[in-house]
């Protein structure tokens, strides 16, 4: 018996991040980040009176969510943004790692982590949680986030219209990642 397998289920959780990837590489990144135990501070989801369709109606904290969100490239210069939206109790959005001339390869590793994925996703969630602390808001983060690589045209469209229709699926209690990446 191999020592990975002897724990697994009681000690450790698999990773989810894709095996062999370099996060810092040239690439569309779709995350998910939480809030701890799904409180909703970033607002409520309402429906607007003209069509029906939701929307979120922020915080305080939410708007500090989004604002530091459009400030990833300032810290990053090497990440543009694409589709994002801020939900009541978590984030989506959809981040291009633009480094086509990269040519060292850094498969997932352990430790100190820099210009990858992991760090960019770090910086953003303490800039949330320090303006926080900051203004005296009650706020945490779930520990983890989920991360995609994106793989193709197709399923980066469909990531998009998943992210635009969260607002009506959430309204409509529908929340569905079963045909996201089809």
């Amino acid at each position: 018996m191999r020592m990975d397998d002897k724990y697994q289920g009681k000690y450790r959780t698999l990773s989810p991040r894709l095996t062999g990837w370099d996060y810092g590489s040239h690439a569309l990144y779709f995350v998910t980040i939480c809030t701890l135990n799904r409180v909703p501070y970033f607002g409520d989801i309402l429906s607007r009176e003209d069509n029906g369709e939701g929307f979120l109606q922020t915080s305080i904290i939410g708007d500090a969510a989004h604002v530091n969100w459009l400030k990833i490239p300032e810290f990053n210069p090497y990440v543009e943004l694409d589709e994002f939206l801020i939900m009541p109790d978590h984030l989506h959005g959809i981040l291009f790692f633009n480094k086509p001339h990269k040519s060292t390869w850094e498969v997932n590793k352990f430790g100190v982590q820099k210009d990858n994925l992991a760090s960019v996703l770090r910086g953003y969630k303490s800039s949330v949680k320090k303006f926080a602390n900051d203004n005296n808001i009650d706020f945490a983060w779930q520990p983890r986030y989920y991360d995609r690589v994106i793989r193709n045209d197709r399923e980066h469209i469909n990531i998009k219209q998943y992210i635009y229709d969260n607002p009506n699926n959430w309204v409509n209690g529908k929340e569905d990642f079963d045909n996201l990446y089809i």
